[in-house]
């Protein structure tokens, strides 16, 4: 068998969607595994830009084509609005496979997460206000409804109106909102459901039998490590497992089947939403980055906050999700610049660490410890070998690989498909 993971290293919107249909191009079947429509992807293939939040971005190129795991959460109206778009670009989505098990996002799931937003005013967590976090709230109770759930329609009757006189509790007595009406979301949701049984299956049986096979499966995660429910800047992460382990939960499969576990980052940082980030650009160079790289939200269309590269983040990702190869994307960004930036370290209260605290009020704290790297002038958006970048450009790549400890694979010098050097077949690591 071979399995590769395809995980953001940094705080989502790292380009994953990129690599991962780059790579889909060998493999036999692309997998998601974690989150919602509040991860969205966009690749760009032959001048035409496709913007995903649901569909796993191998739908474009694995033979066998996508699958969505038990440990996504599903908006169908979203999802189908999705295939639509790709059927009428003329993308064949009828090899797209539904986990029976996994949970679908119900209209008072996004009712709850725009009403909690708005209850906690300053300390609010940046959400997308998607009903993504109080969706696996829901799973978490034990009172969630499974796709499996939304096949049935005496299951799920019985489930949405226990759920209804639950949630609308909480609506009317501790928000202030109106109910929502039982009649306003039966119909429409098990029509949702007849209308997704085609691609529903066991998917954990799908994928573990074309690993035992030896076919070679693509894992693409959603958001990135900094963003992970456990071992992200917690509270301000999403809801799900981003690391590499979610990827065996998210799929029903044993951790030791992942051979390669790819970490995807750019040529600097990015996060979306409140929280704490070290090497954040509060000036005109974190707007240049901004501008020149159209670092803007795909689901929310959010300015994204910009830093330098901070390899202590990284390190910290390689450690919690096994990262053994490294992705890099936008390093053309920096052509033009004159020098460019890589935290290395931590200033802790006048202590250098190299290591990533868990204390928010200790990450407040701390003040990256920058080495400086000159920049260059050339245009790299067309080079296509790694011998024909500039040597300042090499030195940052080489530098890049020496402080995270981890190598590189392929670097990105522009959007298309085609703008990929490859260092090294991640397949044959």
């Amino acid at each position: 068998m071979t399995a590769v993971a395809v995980v953001g290293s940094q705080w989502g919107d790292e380009g994953k969607g990129k690599i991962t249909d780059f790579l889909s191009k060998e493999a036999t079947m692309a997998v998601r595994s974690n989150g919602g429509n509040n991860a969205g992807h966009t690749i760009e293939i032959d001048g035409k830009e496709f913007k995903m939040r649901l569909i796993p971005s191998g739908i474009f190129a694995a033979s066998k084509g996508a699958v969505i795991g038990n440990g996504v959460v599903i908006n169908p109206e979203v999802m189908f609005g999705e295939l639509d778009n790709l059927e009428k670009n003329g993308i064949d989505t009828s090899k797209l496979r539904i986990s029976n098990r996994a949970h679908i996002i119900m209209p008072y799931d996004i009712k709850q997460d725009e009403y909690q937003e708005e209850s906690k005013g300053a300390n609010k967590i940046g959400t997308t206000k998607n009903g993504i976090g109080p969706t696996y709230m829901d799973k978490a109770s034990r009172i969630g409804i499974r796709v499996c759930d939304l096949l049935e329609k005496d299951t799920f009757e019985e489930k949405l109106r226990a759920n209804l006189k639950e949630k609308n509790e909480l609506f009317t007595k501790v928000y202030g909102k109106p109910a929502l009406k039982f009649e306003d979301i039966f119909d429409k949701y098990y029509e949702y459901g007849q209308k997704m049984k085609k691609y529903v299956t066991d998917t954990s049986v799908l994928v573990n039998d074309a690993l035992d096979n030896g076919e070679k499966v693509l894992f693409e995660g959603a958001q990135g490590t900094m963003l992970d429910i456990d071992e992200g800047t917690y509270p301000y992460v999403t809801s799900s497992n981003t690391i590499s382990g979610g990827i065996a939960s998210g799929i029903g499969m044993g951790a030791n089947r992942l051979n390669t576990v790819i970490g995807v980052c750019k040529a600097y940082t990015t996060r979306v939403g409140e929280g704490p980030f070290p090497t954040e650009l509060k000036d005109e160079v974190g707007d240049r980055i901004r501008d020149t790289a159209h670092e803007y939200g795909t689901v929310t269309g959010r300015p994204r906050r910009v830093g330098w590269f901070d390899s202590v983040a990284l390190r910290h990702a390689k450690r919690v999700s096994g990262i053994n190869a490294l992705s890099l994307n936008l390093l053309d960004v920096f052509s033009g610049f004159d020098k460019i930036k890589i935290a290395t370290a931590y200033e802790l209260d006048g202590k250098e660490i190299d290591y990533y605290p868990a204390s928010l009020k200790e990450l407040y704290r701390c003040k990256p410890v920058y080495e400086e790297l000159p920049a260059w002038d050339e245009d790299i958006t067309q080079v296509k070998n790694y011998e024909d970048l500039p040597e300042n450009a090499k030195k940052f790549l080489k530098e890049v690989e020496r402080v995270t400890g981890v190598e590189l694979v392929t670097v990105s010098v522009g959007p298309d498909r085609e703008q990929t050097i490859v260092l090294k077949n991640p397949w044959e690591l």
